[in-house]
């Protein structure tokens, strides 16, 4: 994994927040490799949850690209007005400490949280472990998105599902 992806996941774990790895990485932790630009989280959008992503994030020089403070991600109204006024589905943010990685969260929660994150997987990188959306999950996910590539992931998940619904 990344090395900063990891910093990322490890700073989110020692805020305790609440957060699942989905899109490109969550593909590859689920072992079929192919590149990814950014990392694609569901973070449990309780107010206090997300700002203490918000603080986590910022903590490694992470600032949004959109023109507005990062700790409106945690008010569900600003969240409910980007959706509405400007069709946003994730918050990006960069930084210049770590710009190999972008960070994407989703500002509504794709999928029931609570029932994902009970279904999640927890997966061992070399300095943290990371909370995963479970393969069926992440299948549904991508299969909500339709995009080519995410079509090219589901034929790899499903593959790898049927061969560890045969061990």
């Amino acid at each position: 994994m990344a090395h900063g992806i990891e910093q990322v996941l490890a700073a989110l774990n020692a805020q305790n927040v609440r957060y699942l790895v989905v899109g490109g990485v969550a593909v590859v932790l689920h072992g079929h490799l192919r590149t990814t630009a950014d990392l694609d989280l569901v973070v449990e959008l309780a107010p206090e949850n997300a700002m203490r992503a918000i603080r986590a994030l910022s903590g490694l020089g992470f600032r949004p690209r959109a023109p507005v403070p990062a700790e409106q991600f945690a008010d569900p109204e600003a969240r409910r007005l980007w959706m509405d006024e400007k069709g946003l589905t994730v918050f990006s943010l960069w930084s210049d400490r770590l710009p190999e990685v972008e960070v994407d969260l989703f500002v509504r929660e794709p999928l029931d949280f609570e029932a994902a994150y009970a279904r999640a997987v927890h997966v061992p990188l070399d300095t943290t472990t990371v909370t995963v959306v479970a393969l069926e999950d992440l299948i549904a996910l991508k299969q909500a998105s339709g995009r080519p590539v995410d079509l090219a992931d589901i034929e790899a998940l499903r593959a790898i599902a049927s061969s560890e619904a045969k061990r």
